[in-house]
């Protein structure tokens, strides 16, 4: 008769643990070699400012609203050699550049209304590639990033006032010391004449009176 009772014979490859993938020395090379490759930033020759994340908005004059230009991180970038500072900010994720422009000593921000997370400010915008008179405004995650903001792009406009006008005073000096030479030389030649002409008119009145006949009597 066949047995009943549940079948203990088990193979010996069954109780035997699972092997690990073993290493066959075989090695495959990979499809595509990538390379690494330089990224130029065009920001090597400057030397950061300031770094702080924000939200940008560009004001629309035809529709007469504010758009969303994009959120990212805005930087005020010097430059090692020239001294200018400059203003830029790309997305976050995609890198675009969102606004890019020199910081000029005429620039001045603002507070924007109702929101003192946010500022404003004009600029001849180069970000699209060619410049544009644009209206911006930048919004912060707290008021002490929207302050830090405000009062270091004033600074920087501040620092750039002085090569100007220093050059505009001294050639403004420059022409008022030539002037003052100039009146002193006029005043001089003016003060040597009169005294000539004076001893002239006496001699020549001399002379007359010498050269007069003698009255008949």
């Amino acid at each position: 008769m066949a047995s009943t009772e549940p079948d203990h014979d088990h193979r010996e490859d069954d109780d035997a643990p699972a092997a690990e993938d073993e290493d066959t020395g075989a090695h495959v090379a990979p499809i595509v070699k990538l390379e690494e490759v330089a990224v130029n930033t065009g920001e090597e020759n400057e030397d950061p400012i300031l770094d702080l994340k924000s939200k940008l908005y560009r004001f629309d004059k035809d529709g007469n609203q504010w758009k969303e230009r994009g959120a990212g991180t805005v930087k005020l970038l010097k430059h090692k050699e020239t001294g200018k500072v400059r203003l830029v900010m790309r997305q976050s994720k995609t890198l675009k550049i969102c606004a890019n422009h020199l910081v000029l000593p005429s620039m001045s921000v603002q507070e924007h209304a109702g929101n003192d997370k946010s500022c404003v400010w004009h600029a001849a915008d180069f970000a699209d590639g060619e410049l544009k008179d644009e209206l911006f405004c930048i919004r912060f995650a707290s008021v002490e990033n929207c302050k830090t903001f405000m009062e270091t792009f004033q600074e920087v406009a501040e620092s750039q006032k002085p090569k100007e006008e220093n050059k505009d005073a001294t050639a403004a000096a420059d022409a008022l010391g030539k002037l003052s030479v100039e009146e002193k030389k006029t005043k001089e030649t003016a003060g040597e004449k009169v005294p000539a002409a004076a001893e002239e008119a006496k001699k020549t009145d001399a002379e007359d009176k010498v050269k007069e006949p003698p009255s008949s009597t």
